[in-house]
């Protein structure tokens, strides 16, 4: 492509009468094709599961953070459709890819998932078409291995003929104060030309575009990201262990030492990791440098202390029932909140998994209440919700708070609870002065 048929995409792009498609309407995808719509661009949402097409299609979100109302209003304008058929690719200028990059069981990268819409995406690419990978992986997977698939096997030169880049999402689900529209994007290129392109297209519709040198650069960015938090949650994690062997209040500490005003940043400690991006993303950083010999030890260390902590919260609950002379086996225990943060209804990665495993295995009596996730499945055991928080707590021989939901009514369970291990010192205060709370 020349600098004349370049410039002319920017400008479509600029004019905002470009075509553009989503493929993978998730967390990640559906708000991003919602803002994108917003702005003025006519926006295809392309997905294998035909209950989210038909959903978006009906003007139904199946996405917290994307209201039904404005799903339904920017179908009906016509700015919005989904389908599951790519053919429609070949009147698209421009692509996100928004589709999950899990770990498989044994710790490596599941790229099955970018690989099928790379494939997909492969058959109908065309001249003067940008496409921007928002999917969380490794530094090189847009030049290893987008790349290879969109452009040697095609016929189509990279920076001339279409433009690749980089663009890692930074979704908070359940967030009001940072959303896609206002978070700032950080974007990198397989060449300059491929930056500058795909940087025009998201600043139709973001605030805020951060340019960077290189796919790469982008890459690494989001796994610095996560992994400082990953760390910084391990170490903290660590301190709650130590302080219990000392007989220390961690959240006291934690509180002193957030008077600080400066050299330090406040992380508290938790029953374990959870989420689409936290326990995940390092790793794939941590699989990538082993390829090339070398250990990622602080990435390593964190994930051994943080995948440990369900083990140390059922320490935590064995402990509560000796001081009061009950044994694990048998007791009925209340784990309260299952989704991997407050307040939203996103069960991926929850520790509260692993703790009700664990309390299982130990022949425990186990039930959940959690207002958002009417009922779960884990290691082929269905379970449901209960129905009311206060007749459960007293139902309950031990009550674990492991997700600290701001519903929950915590000075009913105080008052109703036989026994309470606080995990996220959702109790506060109270708690601490309460001789029936044993806390992280």
């Amino acid at each position: 492509m020349n600098t004349q048929k370049k410039q002319q995409l920017i400008e479509r792009l600029q004019a905002r009468n470009a075509k553009v498609a989503i493929l993978g309407l998730g967390y990640v995808g559906l708000p991003l094709a919602a803002v994108f719509a917003e702005c003025g661009f006519e926006v295809i949402g392309i997905d294998p599961d035909q209950g989210k097409v038909d959903s978006v299609n009906s003007g139904k979100s199946y996405i917290k953070d994307v209201s039904s109302e404005q799903v339904a209003r920017l179908v009906a304008d016509g700015k919005m459709i989904a389908t599951s058929d790519f053919k429609v690719l070949n009147e698209v200028d421009a692509v996100s890819i928004c589709v999950p990059t899990p770990l498989r069981k044994t710790g490596d990268p599941d790229l099955s998932f970018i690989l099928d819409a790379t494939r997909e995406l492969a058959k109908y690419i065309h001249t003067g078409m940008v496409i921007v990978l928002e999917s969380t992986t490794y530094p090189g997977t847009t030049r290893e291995i987008l790349l290879p698939h969109l452009s040697e096997e095609i016929g189509l030169e990279v920076g001339e003929d279409f433009f690749l880049a980089f663009s890692p999402e930074r979704v908070d689900p359940g967030r009001e104060d940072w959303t896609t529209i206002n978070t700032p994007k950080v974007i990198g290129g397989i060449t300059a030309d491929c930056t500058e392109v795909a940087a025009t297209w998201y600043g139709q519709a973001l605030q805020s575009v951060v340019s960077v040198s290189s796919a790469e650069v982008a890459e690494m960015a989001k796994l610095l990201e996560n992994t400082f938090r990953m760390i910084n949650i391990g170490l903290v994690n660590e301190m709650a262990i130590m302080c219990d062997r000392l007989g220390v209040d961690i959240w006291e500490v934690i509180d002193a030492a957030a008077t600080k005003p400066f050299g330090f940043m406040k992380f508290t400690p938790g029953p374990g990791l959870g989420g689409h991006c936290i326990p995940i993303d390092p790793l794939y950083l941590s699989w990538k440098l082993r390829a090339l010999n070398y250990t990622a030890r602080f990435i390593d260390l964190a994930s051994e202390i943080n995948t440990g902590m369900p083990r140390h919260v059922l320490g935590l609950v064995q402990d509560a029932l000796n001081e009061h002379s009950m044994p694990l086996k048998g007791s009925e225990v209340l784990v309260l909140g299952v989704a991997y943060k407050p307040d939203i209804d996103d069960l991926r990665e929850s520790p509260a998994l692993d703790v009700i495993g664990l309390l299982d295995q130990k022949g425990a009596l186990v039930s959940y209440y959690d207002p958002y996730i009417p009922s779960l499945q884990h290691e082929g055991k269905q379970m449901e919700s209960e129905r009311d928080l206060i007749d459960a707590v007293r139902e309950a021989d031990c009550v674990v708070i492991i997700t600290n939901h701001s519903s929950f009514d915590y000075e009913g369970i105080l008052q109703n609870a036989r026994l309470i291990v606080d995990t996220r010192n959702a109790l506060g205060k109270i708690g601490r002065e309460s001789t029936k709370v044993f806390r992280l």
